[in-house]
């Protein structure tokens, strides 16, 4: 089964909104629980402010790709400035529960990854390069998630989607600095967001 992914970007101001209706969030969210990939927030910088959602689930199609993301009761109530939403590949095969690493001394975050136009073909040549560059520099263990984000059909590459842990912002940066994607120019740009684990707490 394909899988997606989303992000919605929260409008100014959503805060109040959101704890409203949280419970039909989360009573929504329980209907898709056996094809959930990975959820959550993403946050200001100060760990505790939402300014987002990020979901990555198995869905059958783009129907109903659509039907999760405006259907959504964040999304119906008007909490989002904007959507989007992508076919992912999960280069991991696992869920985000799959992963343990150390909360207590690290950041999470969600990074996405904007590819220029026509860029496949370059990304397909770099792709090994960028698979050794996360091994070889001892950064695997870190990925929560990770995967390439594709057009409707998967005939083109359209960017990346990971979810990594460290210690801070100065880290993330520094690995995507030598990262071969980004240096080849394969990205207009990279969204670094604070995240976090969702679901009911």
């Amino acid at each position: 089964m394909p899988t997606y992914f989303f992000y919605c970007r929260d409008k100014p101001d959503s805060r109040d909104l959101r704890k409203e209706i949280v419970e039909e969030h989360w009573g929504f969210m329980d209907t898709y629980a056996d094809r959930m990939v990975a959820r959550g927030p993403t946050l200001a910088d100060d760990g505790e402010t939402p300014t987002g959602s990020m979901h990555m689930v198995e869905l059958p199609d783009a129907e109903a790709a659509r039907v999760f993301a405006y259907e959504e009761p964040y999304a119906k109530a008007g909490v989002f400035d904007d959507i989007i939403v992508r076919r992912w590949r999960n280069a991991l095969g696992r869920t985000m529960w799959d992963f343990e690493g150390d909360p207590e001394n690290n950041q999470r975050f969600l990074l996405i990854g904007h590819g220029r136009p026509d860029m496949t073909e370059e990304r397909d040549s770099l792709l090994e390069a960028h698979r050794e560059y996360f091994i070889d520099g001892g950064y695997m263990p870190r990925f929560v998630e990770r995967g390439p984000l594709y057009n409707d059909d998967e005939s083109e590459w359209v960017g990346s989607a990971m979810l990594i842990e460290f210690p801070d912002r100065g880290a993330v940066e520094e690995m995507l600095a030598e990262e071969p994607y980004c240096k080849a120019g394969l990205y207009t740009s990279v969204d670094i967001h604070r995240w976090r684990f969702g679901g009911r707490h």
